[in-house]
């Protein structure tokens, strides 16, 4: 049999843990047919010697649900092997939406996620109120990965409340209403719903944003709407408390962001809290893959630019006029008297001390120590922090990153708790803080770091940790395993090679905002549904990507 394509002769790492094989895949109609010696010549191959050949990646947290309206691709995660997006997470979405919220909705997520208001707005059909109606929209766009999504809390209680539904709890009527338009949502596809905690997320008026401080029952009530259809309950900022409402009262599954603390030392304490949390409960927490925040540098954000009033003033400039002004000896000196004066930011409870320079390096070197630490350097020196900052400015050209590390700062720490069996690494944020961070590469660094430079995982773990597991978390039975009968979302790449490249700043979203971009080096080929989406770490034009609906389990009796 002529098999429609043949990856040929790859290390299959199969997405289930067991151990690696040598082999071919034959894959047709956008299914794999066959895994392990195929026989005869495909129509097309792709020669996978030396490389790996596992299932897709599924990013579980994206906030790709606007920048899928004018980039398809979904880039940067669709240089980085992820086949299939969860969209949705945190709460944030624009759906349901009633016509006059339409700038209400994209103004949240635009200071919730740091995604322009009005791209949000230019760039997409807005040609939905329900969910439903949302994916609809989403699959005419063509996607080239595949992508699903959650009904978000603060969208629902809009439709329902009103204005009231910032700072107000919700009746018993209106909890009801939440927990139909739910049960609706996922009927027509929505893989669930999800919430939001963090009570740093606000409105572009400085309040929290609707559901952040809802009351447990309403959260119940719309469990218990979910758990019957085999659906998801994501939560980000929730203590324990809030997920034992939602499984132990809601019987629901329940999906949650886990960090370490800002001291990054209790990775052992939290996974053992959230193993003791898990017996007998489906419960997933989510992680960063590294030490995160926010990245700056003379081609996007500034250190002090807010509190400065020279700085403020550079950062108003182009990239190639604040490069010749920081050539300006008389200028810069003006700049270090006012960083001393006003001093590095605190945020979110990190300090200068917790910057650390990415290096000059192709690939940036997100695991640091002390040596790249920006006041080690600057002490070496015999500097203040902010010569040290545009001294290795001019010496780059202006290209060099600098990163605030805000979460998960220690590295050990954050192997303890990545490690543990209900804990997965993921938590990219794809598509949101385009301009402040870019944590989109988190697959391709697993692979990296985590399985080739530091061992935490086997390669046949870290693959089932980005494809198999989160693949079980949103209940998609027909992806994250190469076997036949499965739909073919394939990578293969070189395990010896695969890395990031150093963050870019691009300013190609509509309106020209801002946003960073982020390419890798060792990926052969990314396959969507049998369709070859990348190939030689370039897209190929095909878009065979799809939307993923839940198939609701008591949707026959609707």
């Amino acid at each position: 049999m002529a098999h429609e394509l043949v990856i040929r002769g790859g290390q299959i790492v199969d997405g289930t843990g067991k151990p690696a094989f040598r082999g071919d895949v034959g894959i047709d109609d956008g299914v794999i047919t066959a895994v392990g010696t195929v026989d005869g010549k495909g129509r097309r191959e792709i020669d996978a010697e030396g490389m790996t050949v596992s299932p897709g990646f599924v990013d579980i947290h994206t906030h790709l649900d606007a920048q899928i309206g004018w980039d398809p691709d979904c880039l940067p995660v669709g240089w980085h092997g992820v086949t299939t997006a969860l969209l949705g997470n945190c709460g944030v979405t624009f759906a349901p939406c009633k016509p006059q919220d339409r700038g209400l909705l994209a103004g949240m997520m635009e200071t919730v996620e740091d995604i322009p208001r009005d791209a949000i707005l230019n760039g997409l059909p807005w040609d939905w109120e329900d969910y439903g109606g949302y994916l609809d929209s989403i699959d005419r766009l063509n996607p080239g990965i595949n992508v699903c999504g959650l009904v978000g809390h603060s969208a629902l209680r809009f439709y329902v409340m009103g204005e009231r539904a910032v700072e107000e709890q919700a009746t018993e009527a209106e909890r009801r209403t939440m927990a139909r338009l739910v049960a609706e949502s996922i009927d027509r596809g929505a893989m669930g719903f999800s919430t939001n905690r963090f009570a740093a997320h606000k409105l572009p008026d400085g309040r929290a944003i609707p559901g952040t401080f809802a009351e447990h029952g309403e959260l119940v009530e719309i469990a218990k709407a979910v758990a019957p259809r085999g659906a998801l309950m994501q939560a980000v900022g929730a203590d324990f408390e809030v997920l034992r409402a939602m499984t132990d009262l809601g019987g629901s599954r329940v999906l949650f962001s886990y960090n370490t603390g800002p001291g990054g030392s209790d990775g052992r304490e939290r996974r053992q809290a959230l193993e003791a949390f898990c017996v007998g409960r489906d419960v997933t927490g989510l992680a960063q893959v590294r030490s995160s925040g926010l990245v700056f540098g003379l081609q996007s954000g500034l250190p002090i630019a807010n509190r400065g009033a020279t700085w403020s003033r550079v950062r108003a400039m182009p990239f190639a006029e604040r490069l010749a002004a920081i050539r300006d000896e008389g200028l810069r000196a003006v700049l270090v008297e006012e960083a001393k004066q006003h001093g590095f930011p605190r945020i979110l409870g990190a300090s200068v001390e917790k910057v650390y320079y990415m290096g000059n390096g192709v690939t940036p070197d997100y695991a640091a120590g002390e040596s790249m630490q920006l006041i080690a350097m600057a002490a070496k020196a015999g500097e203040h922090w902010s010569e040290t900052f545009l001294r290795i400015t001019l010496e780059t050209q202006g290209r060099a990153l600098f990163t605030l590390r805000m979460f998960n700062p220690d590295m050990d720490g954050l192997a303890h708790l990545i490690s543990s069996p209900n804990c997965l690494p993921g938590l990219g944020d794809a598509g949101a803080h385009v301009s402040q961070v870019m944590d989109a590469g988190w697959s391709t660094f697993i692979l990296s770091h985590w399985v080739r430079e530091t061992g935490l995982y086997t390669l046949e773990e870290g693959v089932r940790r980005m494809t198999s597991a989160p693949a079980r978390v949103l209940a998609l039975a027909d992806r994250g395993v190469l076997a036949p009968g499965k739909r073919a979302d394939i990578n293969v790449f070189d395990a010896a090679r695969i890395g990031e490249l150093q963050p870019e700043i691009a300013h190609d979203f509509p309106g020209g905002a801002p946003h960073y971009v982020q390419r890798a080096v060792g990926y052969k080929a990314t396959l969507v549904n049998g369709k070859v989406k990348l190939l030689d770490g370039e897209l190929t034009g095909e878009r065979a990507g799809r939307v993923l609906r839940h198939a609701s389990r008591t949707a026959a009796a609707h």
